[in-house]
């Protein structure tokens, strides 16, 4: 296993990156073989009461015209995913309050109707409240820390508390969901060091999923002006994660394709076994704008499977047809 030495003179030497994405693809297809698993994106709420200064959904937005979908539409939305074949939906919003403890119940139980596996990414809640989510039927929960900096979470993250974030992905441990989180590359002030320890991070807690994505600036946001992130340092992030993580699901993020047209590919090539289409109505999508230039935006959920499962297969590799559960869960 790698030290953190040589994490940080991996991260910083371009010159043996065609020896680390080979050697992270060799090492996925030995621990999670070729299938990729699709999971169905429904972004059902882009209200949000934090103000995270990279996020175009920060509540400071003004120019941002904001939506809820209620639960009867996103039961349709989930219904219609697992007739197209998705056997995990993966509902995310912004930390919006109006969706109660109650409200999300109803809304887990209308989904897990479908026989499917259900992420939840939904923000910092309480330990009540994710064993309620737990109890209804949800299956795994994703909640990125973006960085284990403390001093740079605080810069970014304006009245959040990086101690509470830790307690969340500790008390979904303890409630045994498959518990996903990741980071952001190239966020202002950010190190090699602390994207090293990021890795690292991700293995002392033993994480079911991590989910990396390079940085994507926002006109409206107060890092309007930032250059965005290095799509290559991304994945090598990413590419030293399976490497640390042999066993864990890995998503080619869309935040890879707005910085690179085969942004999804290269990085299924280079460790991921996760794509995560959009299945969420059209008239939502440009609205959840967390950054600009997404990708897919104007496309039916329909083309977007059949786009990203034909990509998949000329790569040689094939759409999973289970649930994708984590390697170590069964």
């Amino acid at each position: 296993m790698l030290k953190r030495d040589e994490i940080i003179n991996i991260l910083n030497d371009d010159t043996k990156n065609d020896w680390l994405f080979t050697l992270a693809n060799k090492v996925r297809k030995e621990n999670v073989g070729d299938n990729v698993h699709l999971r169905g994106l429904i972004e059902f709420s882009n209200i949000c009461n934090c103000n995270c200064k990279y996020c175009g959904l920060r509540c400071h937005n003004k120019k941002i015209e904001r939506y809820r979908i209620l639960k009867d539409e996103i039961t349709k939305i989930a219904k219609n995913a697992s007739k197209m074949g998705y056997k995990t939906i993966v509902l995310q919003s912004g930390e919006d309050a109006y969706y109660s403890s109650d409200k999300m119940i109803e809304i887990i139980k209308c989904i897990k109707q479908f026989d499917v596996a259900l992420t939840l990414s939904i923000g910092e809640r309480t330990y009540d409240d994710y064993k309620a989510f737990k109890d209804a039927g949800a299956d795994r929960y994703l909640i990125r820390i973006e960085t284990t900096d403390r001093n740079l979470y605080k810069q970014m993250h304006p009245n959040m508390d990086f101690d509470n974030r830790l307690r969340c992905l500790n008390d979904l441990k303890k409630l045994g969901y498959e518990v996903g989180t990741g980071c952001l590359v190239g966020l202002p002030n950010q190190t090699i060091e602390s994207l090293a320890d990021d890795i690292l991070f991700f293995k002392e807690i033993e994480a079911d999923m991590v989910g990396i994505g390079p940085f994507i600036s926002h006109p409206q946001t107060p890092l309007n002006n930032a250059p965005n992130g290095n799509f290559t340092l991304a994945l090598k992030v990413m590419a030293l994660t399976r490497i640390m993580l042999p066993d864990i699901n890995i998503p080619a993020t869309t935040a890879m394709e707005t910085l690179n047209p085969n942004g999804r590919i290269i990085a299924l090539q280079s460790g991921a076994n996760v794509v995560m289409p959009n299945v969420t109505s059209q008239k939502y999508r440009a609205k959840y704008e967390i950054y600009p230039n997404k990708i897919c935006l104007n496309d039916n959920p329909d083309k977007c499977r059949n786009c990203i499962s034909a990509k998949i297969e000329s790569i040689g590799r094939q759409v999973a047809t289970n649930y994708g559960y984590s390697h170590n869960k069964g």
